[in-house]
């Protein structure tokens, strides 16, 4: 048996929560967060012990593994003291807010040799696996341009409610940070390492202190390019749209589905694929809701944590892998500052 805590008390807790409860053999046994009202609420819906104090939180046992959904700028912080505890890490993402208080992070874990799993569940998902399978096998070629576009709304009430989204030192940034980086670590994760970006970012709709909207511009390791586009002022929200061209064709997907595979010459394995798709829509409407309704994809997150601490093995995506998205905003927002293109610390 597997006992899993929750660090937080919000909405992506419920989804950690969730999603633990969905396998055999793995319980949750404590929450711990800063708002008692719903961390006990949390708490009993999973007959687990609540918590306010994260040092006595930390002291509870049975507990194995620490899924972190608190804000973004408390992960580093969080993080260390789990791993200095001793206990393995599931972060929602990003993995911190800044390269410095990730590479902390990254020092407490491997120094306590402990696993780390960074939430980007797009890397569990079996329509976008195919496609990094048919990239890593030669069937769509050279990647030449990938054009990403993140066009989502949230409401006001979305920041004004909250003490944390949309601020710089919680937050670490907004439509990017927030909402547009499970798509920087897809293409990071499909087509490798982005070495140098040019980036506009602005406020255009939100009371926030960050912005909700950015336009950037990617120069990748392999020499393909690209455009990212992410907002949260993009009403009434649309999917997340991906295409990418290469020698073989163009290939597209919306949200997490393959809508377009169009190949100058379609290889058998991709064509059976294709046939063998599910046509079922989204489960999740993210393009205008922060709701994560269906947590199967948290859920092979942490399946695969799961596997690694039993294995040996590195999770799929670790604390380097996590790290990498983090340094590709980092360098955005620096841009967007500057006015000039910036390398990028991958």
């Amino acid at each position: 048996m597997t006992s899993i805590g929750i660090l937080g008390g919000g909405g992506i807790s419920d989804t950690h929560a969730r999603a633990a409860a969905a396998l055999p053999d793995v319980r949750v046994v404590a929450v711990c967060g800063a708002n008692a009202t719903k961390v006990d609420q949390l708490a009993s819906r999973y007959n687990a012990t609540a918590y306010t104090d994260i040092a006595a939180f930390l002291r509870h046992r049975p507990m194995d593994v620490v899924a972190i959904g608190s804000p973004s700028g408390l992960h580093g912080e969080q993080g260390e003291a789990v791993a200095n505890a001793g206990l393995h890490l599931l972060i929602e993402k990003p993995l911190e807010v800044t390269l410095a208080r990730a590479d902390s992070l990254i020092n407490a874990v491997e120094t306590n040799k402990l696993k780390l799993s960074v939430c980007f569940q797009d890397r569990e998902n079996p329509r976008l696996k195919l496609v990094k399978e048919w990239i890593e096998a030669g069937h769509l070629g050279r990647p030449l341009l990938v054009s990403a576009r993140v066009k989502w709304y949230r409401p006001p009430e979305y920041y004004a409610n909250s003490r944390w989204r949309g601020k710089w030192a919680l937050d670490g940034g907004g439509a990017l940070m927030n909402q547009g980086i499970h798509t920087v670590d897809l293409l990071l994760w499909w087509l490798g390492d982005i070495v140098r970006v040019s980036a506009r970012a602005k406020t255009q709709l939100h009371q926030i202190e960050t912005e909700d909207t950015v336009v950037s511009t990617l120069e990748f390791a392999n020499g393909a390019i690209g455009t990212l586009e992410a907002t949260t002022a993009a009403y009434p929200g649309y999917p997340r749209r991906v295409e990418l061209s290469t020698t073989a064709g163009t290939v597209a997907i919306e949200h997490d589905r393959i809508v377009t595979c169009d190949l100058h010459q379609m290889p058998s394995e991709v064509r059976s694929a294709l046939d063998s798709l599910s046509r079922e829509s989204d489960a999740n409407a993210a393009a205008s809701s922060p709701i994560v309704s269906d947590a199967s994809g948290h859920q092979r997150v942490l399946e695969d944590l799961l596997d690694a601490i039993a294995t040996g093995r590195r999770p799929r995506c670790d604390q380097r892998e996590g790290r990498r998205s983090v340094a590709v905003v980092e360098a955005i927002y620096e841009s967007s500052r500057t006015g000039g293109p910036v390398d990028c610390r991958i």
